[in-house]
């Protein structure tokens, strides 16, 4: 046992020499790396073998889902278009109460100059109201196109917030009607802006033929559509 122990001794002092020192270490650098290495792969391997299951959320999936999602992008749409016909109606129909308007003060003015006018001015003021006539008649026509298309979008929002209550899509279903509530008015306020400048168009048109018949022999001939001609005076080429 003593020279066991000798032995043992000698061999500990020799591993502490600063050469034998650096194997150890190297040797059981060695070791670790390749037992982690083989820990490393291990792991690996256990973990490729542990089935991933993949979570499905059967709810999105549904059918009544797709159906909400369908329906809140035609919502969406139906808006978009709604907005924008609105647009195009709102400023048509502005350009159009303007001529209108136009139409009116030149009306006026024509109705109070009767009587201190000769007839080549009477006619040089009566070519600027049928030019004025045309441009308003021009604007009512491209706003009515408008309005029809304004038309078409609003039933079909309508449908779309329709269609949105049906499937439960409650929040699109209100967005939807909140919207066409919102558009309709806007439009209406424009059209009742247009309605007056029609009814003032209209008195002054009735202001103007009543001072006209008073001074019917100041003005040229057809200028009134007088019975004898046939013509109407908006229709002249003159």
């Amino acid at each position: 046992m003593a020279a066991a122990s000798r032995w043992l001794r000698s061999c500990c002092s020799l591993l502490s020499f600063p050469v034998l020192a650096n194997i150890r270490r190297r040797c059981l650098s060695g070791v670790n790396g390749r037992w982690h290495q083989m820990v490393g792969v291990g792991l690996g391997v256990a973990l490729c073998a542990v089935p991933v299951v993949e979570k499905q959320n059967s709810v999105s999936l549904s059918n009544d889902a797709l159906i909400k999602r369908a329906v809140s992008l035609v919502t969406d749409s139906t808006s978009t278009l709604l907005s924008q016909t609105t647009y195009a109606l709102i400023e048509a129909l502005t350009e159009y109460t303007k001529a209108v308007y136009t139409l009116v003060s030149l009306y006026k003015q024509y109705a109070s100059l009767l009587g201190k006018m000769n007839s080549e001015e009477v006619d040089a003021v009566w070519q600027v109201v049928i030019g004025a006539r045309v441009d308003m008649t021009t604007k009512q026509q491209e706003y009515l196109r408008l309005e029809s298309s304004w038309m078409t979008a609003l039933r079909l929002s309508e449908m779309a917030a329709e269609a949105a209550y049906q499937s439960g899509a409650d929040q699109a279903s209100v967005t939807a009607r909140s919207h066409i509530q919102l558009v309709k008015s806007q439009v209406q306020e424009v059209r009742q802006l247009s309605q007056k400048a029609e009814t003032k168009l209209a008195e002054a048109q009735t202001e103007e033929l009543i001072k006209a018949q008073g001074e019917e022999s100041s003005l040229p001939q057809g200028i009134l559509g007088s019975t004898e001609a046939g013509e109407d005076p908006y229709l002249r080429e003159d």
